[in-house]
């Protein structure tokens, strides 16, 4: 082979291998000859591992992506599917597009088959987080209607309750009673003030926000709180990230609940890991718009972990695990999210811990 031919070779296995899309080739007898690093990352077989290896062996159970190699051999057209093939990578499971098509030489002879896998768990999270704000959109329209019907009665009986306890001689049993009245009505007050808060929309106070600098002085609060259980913090910082652009009160409590529920989750003894990353294949932006990279918060505790029945309805209004929980934190942190034009996920399992992800726009 000359070396012009060499450094061809070089050049074009360079770029197959730079491609972001999973790229496998099979010969005619449907062995593979070649799995570029994303395909790797993607099935979870080694380049080393898989070549020679008979793609339908090596690939055994993934029926629909057989059918297609099957059919594309058969037919020597190219076929994709974009909705109903699964890869199995251990327990997990990763949706993907593909697409096989003929390997064809100058002459139009074909000489294998090539498929190109893109990895789209991104876009079904992506999918979801925007079914789960249809969800709240029309929850809190039900919702602020209620909260404004609440409060108007509420109003009234505080102040009847204010009056009967003035006309009580000082000292009286019935007293007792007045004060009851008056702390349960500032309890329903409370939940009634952070359902409007959830639904009444709101123009952000932006401005250059350390995420650092908010969740340190969170950890620094939570630890004094946390001082008699044996639960420690551990803060995995990128500091390469620079200040984004939120509204610093709503980040504050965003982070602040997060956090608190990942302590109050490990109860007198664990740890809770905050880290920072940037992800730089994952945009948010509307068309239009310049890309943005994204900066991910990730809040982990290895607690109990929680059910997949639950984790259905974390970010549903008024669901809670807590004994006197009111349900609308998580509701809360989603719409702050949401508002960024970010998104907030949860993986877990129980016995397995939970990390919950706020991921937010690095918009400078």
């Amino acid at each position: 082979m000359s070396e012009s031919n060499y450094n061809l070779k070089g050049y074009f296995a360079n770029v197959i291998d730079s491609v972001g899309d999973g790229v496998v080739v099979l010969d005619r007898q449907h062995k593979i000859t070649l799995l570029n690093p994303a395909a790797e990352e993607i099935t979870g077989i080694s380049q080393r591992l898989a070549e020679g290896c008979s793609f339908d062996d090596l690939f055994r159970g993934e029926d629909v992506l057989l059918e297609m190699v099957a059919k594309t051999s058969e037919t020597g057209m190219s076929i994709s599917d974009h909705e109903n093939v699964v890869l199995k990578k251990g327990p997990h499971v990763t949706p993907v597009n593909v697409t096989t098509s003929p390997l064809l030489l100058a002459n139009g002879e074909s000489i294998g088959i090539v498929l190109v896998l893109r990895d789209i768990s991104n876009i079904r999270e992506l999918e979801e987080a925007v079914r789960q704000a249809d969800r709240l959109s029309t929850l809190g329209a039900l919702a602020a209607g209620l909260a404004h019907e609440i409060k108007n009665p509420l109003g009234g009986i505080k102040g009847a309750a204010q009056l009967l306890e003035r006309e009580l001689p000082a000292g009286s049993d019935l007293r007792e009673y007045t004060s009851i009245m008056l702390k349960e009505v500032g309890r329903v007050n409370r939940i009634v003030e952070e359902l409007l808060s959830l639904t009444t929309p709101r123009k952000l106070e932006l401005s250059h926000v350390d995420i650092h600098e908010v969740i340190g002085d969170i950890v620094t609060l939570q630890k004094r709180a946390a001082a008699q259980k044996d639960i420690s913090f551990i803060q995995d910082f990128d500091l390469s990230i620079p200040p984004i652009l939120a509204d610093e009160a709503l980040a504050t409590q965003l982070f602040l609940n997060l956090i608190k529920n990942g302590v109050e989750a490990l109860g007198d003894n664990g740890q809770l890991r905050i880290s920072t990353r940037v992800l730089s294949d994952y945009s948010m932006t509307k068309k239009g718009e310049r890309f943005s990279r994204m900066v991910v918060i990730d809040i982990i505790d290895d607690g109990p972990g929680i059910s997949k029945e639950m984790m259905e309805n974390l970010f549903t209004p008024f669901f809670t695990t807590k004994s006197k929980g009111t349900g609308l934190g998580l509701a809360i942190c989603h719409k702050i999210v949401t508002e960024h034009r970010g998104m907030i996920k949860v993986d877990s399992e129980p016995g397995s811990g939970s990390t919950f992800t706020v991921m937010l726009p690095l918009v400078r």
